[in-house]
């Protein structure tokens, strides 16, 4: 089964009809290049509540495997997607953020102000991008290569520790995850 995943664009010239969502297909696209099925598309105002509201009901009942947002991830007072993110994530991924403020630093000093966040909540990945076509993309392709894998081991069992499970549910063995894959516990 392939992963599942979600696109949600946050502005509010394009929630208006006034400029055309190019970020959100851009993201889209890399995304069904790494083997995601992007089940969900959105475009939301820089309201955060909305926003959080948004992703909590995608993590929790959507199925999805990854939520990833483009836009509301500067500076400006209405750059709220980071706050809302905050709000519904069980733990950070901080190196994802890292990773992708690195890459788009090759292209401008600019992208240092991004303030994006990565994290998980329940087994979902969540990933905040900056809201520019061009931002967005660098910031995905940045990550792309370890997403399916983050992903699968979200939804591999958990470890129970030593006498507690058998040997395909202790630490540093391999466990099926949703599709039938095989994801190594002990990579990350």
């Amino acid at each position: 089964m392939a992963l599942r995943a979600g696109v949600l664009t946050v502005s509010d010239a394009g929630s208006r009809g006034e400029r055309e969502d190019s970020a959100g297909p851009a993201v889209a696209a890399v995304l069904e290049g790494v083997g995601f099925d992007v089940a969900e598309h959105a475009l939301l105002p820089d309201e955060q509540e909305e926003i959080a509201a948004l992703l909590a009901r995608w993590c929790d009942e959507g199925g999805l495997d990854l939520v990833v947002t483009a836009g509301g991830t500067g500076l400006a007072p209405r750059d709220r997607t980071p706050e809302a993110t905050a709000t519904v994530l069980d733990y950070e991924v901080p190196g994802l953020a890292e990773a992708m403020r690195a890459a788009g630093r090759a292209s401008t000093p600019f992208a240092s102000l991004s303030r994006g966040r990565s994290g998980v909540r329940g087994r979902t990945l969540l990933l905040n991008l900056p809201g520019s076509e061009r931002g967005a993309r660098e910031s995905i392709e940045a990550v792309a290569v370890v997403l399916p894998h983050a992903c699968r081991q979200l939804d591999s069992p958990r470890p129970r520790g030593p006498g507690r499970g058998g040997p395909d549910e202790t630490h540093g063995e391999l466990a099926a995850g949703r599709g039938g894959e095989r994801s190594c516990a002990s990579t990350c």
